[in-house]
């Protein structure tokens, strides 16, 4: 596979503001002149995850996490390094060229190919819909719901064909193979030309950069399933996507807050009465990986789910979620809105129909909290203790011990019970295990991962400034070579270095060798998880931030060591020669070993010297900084 060229790639690196792209994913604040903002990779209450722009690399201090910016993207978006690549350069205007005469990258990998087949058959669906007669009953359908044709095309809405073998030829035509149809989740498995969607009003499915990844089909039949998903693919996973991410998400970051609709049509008709922060899961409960993406960006959900009984179980569930990933949560109570009609609309597409975009805008202005609607559907339980029971993992969701004290004196004056009987019948079931509680869990897995740490001595710090900086291995393997190395972890780096340095400069790619040196494919070799973490975290505190001077004191160090042990090593030989029964025999054995003493007591002193002036300055700092960390 070709390479991208050094130029190319470096001014894409160059081009990258590490702070744009991190907010993308979560909230960042400036103390102490770094940025901080609570990890993506793991769940916290204080922030310890941290953010360099100069350096253009991040680390968490709490889950060790760590590396480039671009090995951000690629953990964040699970891409390849090529195609984070590609992100950055589409997202910061510098293009990326191939080393084979500088030709433009193409797309490349599985994924980027279905992407772009998504795109192509959206915009057919879309022009079905818009411009045939074929789709002019869904068109019709969708005015008489009070879309208007703005948000057709803002959501870029379309029409499947009733004839499912449609789009197998329309593509066919289009030269594309049958092997990478049937593979494409576009069609039937066992019937490879028939289309899994047809004769439906099509809801294309973007990821969170507008990029197409699947399809949502809606019938307007009576008959079959009202709504179909895409099958989950490499592309697409259902539970880690939500509905209309990309076009919610700058108005998600500037309020903080988000609505959650529970499908299609309601999420199109809130975005048609002017509330742009609202998505929705796909067919299935809210899940936990999908409240983790909104806490990067939000601070509190507002629920807007139907007002039957299924809506409100699954509102239950969804505070439980939203409250266990630290999410703020309120109910739209649009019944108190409408309970002087005659009529209460079931969900937010019906209120669109029905009273217009702008009551729809207005109901979502009342909201209760969401213990207080936890609480009314605790009530439908007879016994006092049965209901208050029913409020104990809603307790067990929440993040802190605060809350959990002033939901319970809620609960205690809702029932008119003790608050102490509440806390005790609380306890006594997390101590039985009969309300296992996630907190407790969390816990235990926290426990379970707590590491040993490395032990810095000046060779790691040494290895460990050449590994972040692997410019600087071909100036430390001429001098040295591993035996030279007595921590074990130090003797790894270097060996990890010197492979890559023999792979990389034997097909001439040098400067692909210096410049990838920030990261992500030499810590991807590192096997020792502990010694990875060491190393980014130092680098996250700065212990590296003079990489020339710790190479200079630390092969001056290296090289005084190495004279030591020979000189220990000759004065060894010299004694065993002294008492020897034929000394006589010895002695020109001996004048050789006095004069190579000589010699590297000659030089233990100049070098000693350089040493005393320099003060072994950023090895010495640096160890004792490390040591403490």
């Amino acid at each position: 596979m070709a390479r991208f060229t050094e130029a190319s790639k470096e001014a894409v690196i160059d081009s990258i503001d590490a702070l744009v792209v991190v907010e993308d994913h979560l909230r960042l604040e400036k103390k102490s002149g770094r940025y901080w903002g609570l990890c993506p990779f793991h769940h916290e209450k204080t922030p310890s995850f941290t953010v360099d722009p100069e350096k253009k690399s991040y680390y968490c201090f709490g889950c060790h996490k760590g590396g480039s910016i671009v090995s951000f993207v690629m953990e964040m978006d699970k891409l390849s390094f090529p195609e984070a690549m590609e992100v950055m350069s589409k997202r910061f205007g510098v293009p990326l060229y191939y080393e084979n005469g500088g030709i433009p990258q193409k797309k490349e990998g599985k994924i980027d190919e279905l992407s772009e087949l998504y795109r192509r058959v959206a915009a057919s669906f879309h022009h079905i819909l818009l411009n045939t007669n074929e789709g002019k009953k869904s068109k019709e359908y969708l005015l008489n719901r009070g879309i208007d044709l703005s948000i057709i095309e803002k959501f870029n809405l379309g029409f499947a064909p009733a004839d499912r073998s449609w789009l197998y030829r329309f593509l066919s035509e289009k030269r594309f193979s049958a092997d990478f149809l049937a593979s494409s989740g576009l069609f039937s498995r066992r019937y490879p030309q028939s289309a899994f969607f047809s004769n439906r009003l099509i809801f294309p499915i973007a990821d969170k950069n507008g990029r197409n990844i699947a399809f949502g089909g809606r019938s307007l039949e009576t008959e079959g399933p009202k709504y179909i998903n895409s099958p989950d693919s490499d592309l697409f996973k259902k539970g880690r996507t939500l509905f209309a991410l990309d076009l919610a998400l700058s108005e998600i970051k500037r309020t903080k807050e988000v609505y959650l609709a529970e499908g299609y049509m309601d999420v199109i008709a809130l975005h048609q009465g002017g509330i742009t922060n609202t998505i929705a899961p796909l067919g299935t409960a809210f899940t936990d990986e999908q409240a983790k993406i909104l806490k990067r960006w939000a601070e509190k959900v507002y629920l807007m789910l139907d007002n039957d009984e299924a809506g409100q179980n699954a509102a239950q569930k969804a505070i439980l979620c939203c409250r266990r990933n630290g999410l703020d949560c309120a109910i739209i109570d649009t019944f108190s809105f409408f309970k002087e009609k005659k009529e209460i609309p079931k969900d937010p597409a019906e209120i669109l129909q029905k009273f217009g975009p702008e009551a729809l805008k207005n109901s979502v202005k009342k909201c209760i909290l969401d213990v207080d609607f936890m609480i009314f559907r605790s009530r439908a339980l007879k016994e006092s203790s049965q209901a208050v029971a029913f409020l104990f993992p809603y307790l067990d969701a929440l993040d802190s011990e605060v809350a959990r004290d002033s939901v319970i004196g809620t609960i205690a004056d809702a029932f008119r019970v003790e608050r102490r009987a509440v806390w005790e019948d609380y306890k006594r079931k997390k101590t039985t295990g009969s309300g296992r509680t996630a907190i407790s869990a969390m816990e235990q897995v926290e426990k379970q991962t707590t590491e040993k740490p490395v032990r810095a001595g000046y060779e790691l710090l040494l290895l460990g400034a050449v590994f972040v900086n692997p410019g600087l291995f071909s100036e430390l393997r001429s001098g040295f070579s591993p035996e030279d190395f007595e921590e074990s972890t130090a003797r790894e780096l270097y060996i990890i270095l010197e492979e890559w340095f023999r792979e990389t400069t034997a097909s001439g790619e040098q400067d692909h060798f210096k410049w990838y040196g920030s990261s992500s494919e030499l810590l991807d070799r590192l096997q020792d998880g502990n010694l990875r973490d060491f190393i980014l975290r130092q680098e996250a505190l700065g212990s590296f931030a003079n990489p020339a001077k710790l190479l200079e004191d630390g092969m001056l160090r290296m090289k005084i060591k190495i004279l030591e042990k020979k000189r220990r090593e000759l004065i060894r030989e010299l004694r065993n020669i002294s008492h020897g029964d034929s000394l006589h025999n010895q002695e020109p054995q001996q004048a050789d070993l006095l004069a190579e003493k000589v010699y590297i007591d000659a030089e233990l002193t100049r070098l000693k010297s350089l040493g005393a002036n320099a003060g072994y300055g950023s090895v010495k700092a640096n160890t004792q900084r490390a040591g403490n960390k």
